[in-house]
């Protein structure tokens, strides 16, 4: 198949599309099942301390309630913590639902109603009173800086001086930066259905980035090896919430054993505020150069919230090592206990706020060497990561420069804060590179033609909207020589082939690899069959020798020659290969990675303090784009996202409570259709050889990463002034 014929890098339309515009893709909470419960969950309402007595009997009294569990009466789990730890845990003690009656933080589950309906579940739930005996707690990171401590885990080795250099460079800036909480919150809320089998096995709706993740979790909380299926065909958003079994899930199945029925529990929209979420920051930066721009030393110190149970880790500051080439640099991470719940992985965690820290810091210093914010960084530009002391497999990062800067038009850009107006708003132009890791994990995948010719390829991976059934049918029809229409795909089941968690921007390189290979297995077997007969015009042929394209196997030096796949399948009935990948060793001597060039323009009406993000444009570098369609709906949603981050949105805690206030869409801020201008995203040629089989890195993360920076860096320059602390609010700006 050529590259005019072959699917993959055309923007193709995605496959379950009209299944979800038609309302019938079914999510977790959607399943109907005979005689099915409903759940719901009561939660704590204080921080700390312990339960003295949980009063149920009202809300046992309740006609159609069938049970009201709590720590005391639920069946057996796992004692230890080796079994709640999950693919995505961190470092520590795994939270443990109803697991005794001890409260680690305010909005911890206490109890579950199940009941015939879920109103009636929710109305039971509101006769539930719990007598607490209170201790004193502790969630405002600021207050609690002196109890912060290192965080596990390596980070990249000091290099060079940095003190001295700092000291001796000809230009310098010592700035903080602070970020909030912010909470995930999709558009479907987290659901699990459990079907209770006759044989007591359990068949669960889940909502979730990882089937076999939350089916060994379960498996091995519930003593329940071999008799578990988790299913997971559509997700409605998760941007990471979904990375770790959240508590409705083994709550609903203590239900379920407990009362040998079918149970289904559902959050509301405040109980997605009661588990992980992107944590508060404070970032010092000190930056040093030379009088012309060079990076000299570069100090990066990160102080992060985490619970008193986990210490939750993510790469806040080893980008500021590895972005720019600089010999002194010194890295530090903290964090900081406190009496909330585990943070948890948010779309390109630790670089949305450790890049957006060091961009601001970048720009601060271009303003302090009077130089050209992207002059500054083609200056620094480096093709080594310092980090690791490997190359890049390719870093495509000054044609993202070259590329968004021409179509944004930044030649025109006046350097000096305030200088440029539209009518009465003041006009600022601002940007920032991105970066993240360009990972492969282990994957596995199974294809198979069925009798009727069809091309069947599946895998126990995910789809949290990034377009996964599309591009995964687009990878294999390029590799079978298959039509679209002839090639469907199949996943979110925890029985199928191997398969990591939906995460992290490597699903296309993980899956996505495994089913090329599973593919061109299957084009083995295929050429096997064909060669059994000695007067077979194949007889002899190797694989590269013969080529498929357009259901059809055929000689490449003799195209007369040729055999139609569904003839193949019709004689020899259904044929399957499966395959697994893992990182190979040609990437070991090589960084990998994804960047771009993010440009942004703000008007800010200078009475009110209004900010309008006009324009973006983002160039990506991204390796091979498979599908620039659902790539680019990934890019523009990062985006949104970034602005969000940047003007929006903060989850804010009473911490007299110990408590979330704003725990709805009406009081936390996001983005809507009016906050979003033009936005024009730009996937620059990136050929690598190296990073995988398909050479397709990934999009996921790198969309939001260095947005809020650019968002930042514009208003700056529109108004002169620096907010370092996000979100930028009217009162902050005023």
């Amino acid at each position: 198949m050529t590259a005019e014929t072959s699917p993959v890098g055309k923007p193709l339309d995605r496959v379950d599309g009209p299944l979800k515009v038609q309302g019938q893709a079914q999510y977790a909470g959607e399943f109907s099942l005979p005689g099915l419960l409903y759940g719901s969950v009561v939660n704590s309402t204080i921080a700390r301390g312990h339960i003295v007595h949980i009063h149920t009997r009202a809300a046992e009294a309740v006609p159609g309630v069938e049970l009201v569990l709590t720590h005391e009466n639920r069946p057996p789990v796992a004692g230890y913590d080796k079994p709640y730890e999950d693919d995505d845990a961190a470092d520590g003690s795994p939270f443990r639902p109803l697991f005794n009656d001890r409260i680690l933080y305010n909005g911890q589950p206490v109890a579950l109603v199940v009941a015939e309906n879920l109103e009636l579940a929710r109305y039971a739930g509101s006769l539930i009173t719990v007598e607490y005996e209170k201790e004193d707690h502790a969630t405002d990171l600021m207050a609690n800086l002196e109890q912060m401590h290192e965080a596990p885990g390596d980070l990249p080795e000091s290099r060079g001086h940095t003190q001295q250099a700092l000291k001796n460079a000809a230009v310098k800036v010592e700035v903080e930066y602070t970020t909030p909480v912010e909470h995930h919150n999709p558009m479907e809320p987290h659901a699990s259905t459990v079907h209770y089998l006759v044989d007591g096995k359990l068949e669960i709706h889940d909502k979730t980035q990882g089937v076999q993740n939350c089916m060994r979790y379960l498996e091995d909380v519930f003593d329940m090896k071999g008799q578990i299926r988790i299913l997971s065909p559509y997700v409605g958003g998760a941007f990471g919430s979904g990375l770790r079994p959240q508590y409705q899930l083994p709550l609903a199945v203590m239900a379920a054993l407990k009362l040998k029925r079918s149970v289904r529990v559902t959050f509301k929209r405040q109980q997605m505020f009661t588990f992980g979420y992107r944590p508060r920051s404070v970032q010092r930066l000190a930056l040093g150069a030379s009088r012309d721009g060079q990076l000299q030393a570069i100090y990066h110190q990160a102080i992060a919230q985490t619970s008193t149970f986990e210490d939750f880790t993510e790469q806040e500051v080893e980008w500021s090592g590895m972005l720019y080439k600089c010999p002194n640099v010194k890295l530090d991470y903290q964090l900081v206990p406190l009496d909330v719940y585990t943070p948890l992985d948010m779309r390109a965690p630790g670089a949305t706020i450790g890049v957006y820290a060091l961009e601001c810091a970048m720009d601060e210093l271009a303003y302090a060497a009077n130089i050209d914010p992207v002059e500054l960084r083609l200056k620094n530009f480096t093709a080594h990561n310092a980090n690791e002391d490997k190359p890049y497999s390719s870093k495509a990062l000054l044609e993202c420069y070259e590329q968004g800067a021409e179509r944004f038009g930044w030649s025109k850009r006046s350097m000096q804060p305030r200088s440029m107006q539209d009518g009465h708003q003041l006009v600022g132009w601002g940007m920032a590179s991105g970066v993240w890791e360009a990972l492969q994990m282990p994957a596995s995948a199974k294809a198979c033609i069925d009798a009727t010719g069809k091309l069947v390829v599946s895998s126990a991976t995910t789809d949290i909207g990034t377009g996964t059934y599309t591009v995964m049918a687009q990878i294999a029809a390029e590799a079978m020589g298959f039509p679209m229409e002839q090639v469907e795909f199949k996943l979110g089941d925890s029985s199928m082939s191997e398969a990591p968690l939906q995460g992290g921007s490597f699903t296309v390189s993980s899956v996505g690899s495994a089913v090329q290979k599973a593919c061109l297995e299957l084009r083995r077997k295929l050429l096997d069959t064909v060669q059994q007969s000695p007067a077979s015009p194949f007889s002899g042929k190797t694989l590269e020798e013969i080529d498929f394209a357009d259901g059809w196997l055929f000689v490449k030096d003799d195209p007369e020659q040729k055999v139609k796949l569904t003839d193949i399948a019709a004689e020899s009935g259904a044929m399957e290969a499966e395959a697994s990948v893992k990182p190979g060793e040609e990437r070991d001597g090589y960084t990998t990675g994804t960047h771009s060039a993010v440009f942004v323009e703000v008007k800010v009406d200078e009475d009110t303090g209004m900010v309008k993000v006009s324009r973006v444009v983002s160039a990506i570098a991204a390796g091979r784009i498979v599908n620039p369609k659902t790539a680019g709906n990934q890019i523009i949603g990062g985006v949104v996202w970034g602005v969000g981050q940047a003007l929006h949105e903060e989850t804010q805690m009473d911490h007299h409570l110990g408590r979330f206030m704003n725990h709805s869409f009406a009081e936390y801020h996001i983005p809507v259709q009016a906050d979003i201008g033009d936005i024009d995203v730009i996937f620059v040629d990136e050929h690598d050889e190296i990073v995988n089989a398909l050479g397709s890195k990934g999009v996921g993360e790198i969309g939001i990463v260095g947005v809020a920076a650019a968002v930042s860096n514009a208003i700056f320059h529109a108004t002169g002034k620096r907010v370092r602390d996000l979100p930028i609010t009217l009162d902050k700006l005023m």
